[in-house]
């Protein structure tokens, strides 16, 4: 063998992981649900080696090597065990070195290309969900950033941003799915909203007088309806159509 091959060798460390609840979903079968080893050189960051194994870090709440809290910037020497668990919605680790940030007072959300229709329900139910499809994932990172955002999105690679702070990988493809995983898992069913944005451009909406919407509506509807409302961004106009009570229904049901 070769001094080369030999010294490589001399500099490859191994750690045991093990990965718990829906942070399996990140992983491998082989991996998912048991402990495994992880082969590294130097002496990287646990946030480094978690996203290399392929789980983003914005997932991540709690971190114990052999046994002990620590947060991301640890540096791994070989042989460590490294638990890594999600959010906790329903424990609590209060002593122990959370990872994640206190809950938002006001959820907000900024969602990737992917999402449109998920958008268009979240705003539905009275999230701030601002949208383009023409943000690059650093655009994306910056504004959850800035304005306090979480960020969904169907990239994993969004959510490896090191800046990034707040966000969630949605795992279904079906929009009335993904709506619900996001209520579900993000807890936000006492949270809703609906009909105070507009489900188009994420404007508030604001009540007008009948008389102001004459000529923008369907004469029908005029006869038939007293109340309207008006998106301050758009101008699009909404009122208590047939559909109303069919969406009254999904909202109940998501609580």
């Amino acid at each position: 063998m070769k001094e080369s091959e030999t010294n490589h060798e001399a500099l490859l460390r191994t750690s045991i992981f093990r990965f718990y609840e829906e942070l399996n979903e990140f992983l491998p079968v082989r991996q998912r649900k048991k402990s495994f080893e992880y082969t590294f050189t130097g002496t990287p960051s646990v946030k480094n080696c978690i996203e290399a194994i392929g789980v983003p870090h914005t997932e991540v709440d709690l971190i114990l090597v052999d046994g002990v809290s620590v947060d991301f910037e640890i540096l791994l020497k070989g042989g460590e065990r490294v638990s890594v668990y999600p959010v906790f919605e329903l424990l609590d680790i209060s002593p122990l070195v959370r990872l994640r940030p206190k809950p938002l007072r006001e959820t907000r959300f900024i969602v990737d290309v992917n999402l449109g229709k998920l958008t268009r329900k979240l705003r539905l139910l009275g999230f701030d969900t601002l949208f383009r499809n023409d943000l690059e994932d650093d655009e994306i990172v910056e504004i959850a950033v800035n304005e306090n955002r979480v960020i969904l999105t169907r990239d994993k690679g969004v959510l490896k941003h090191t800046a990034a702070i707040r966000g969630y990988w949605v795992r279904n493809s079906d929009p009335q799915k993904q709506v619900r995983e996001v209520v579900e898992r993000l807890q936000l069913q006492n949270s809703f909203r609906p009909f105070t944005l507009c489900s188009s451009c994420n404007g508030r909406l604001a009540a007008v007088d009948k008389v102001e919407v004459k000529g923008n509506v369907p004469n029908d509807t005029l006869k038939m309806c007293d109340e309207f409302w008006k998106c301050k961004g758009c101008g699009q106009i909404y009122w208590e159509g047939s559909h109303f009570s069919k969406i009254r229904n999904w909202i109940e049901d998501l609580k």
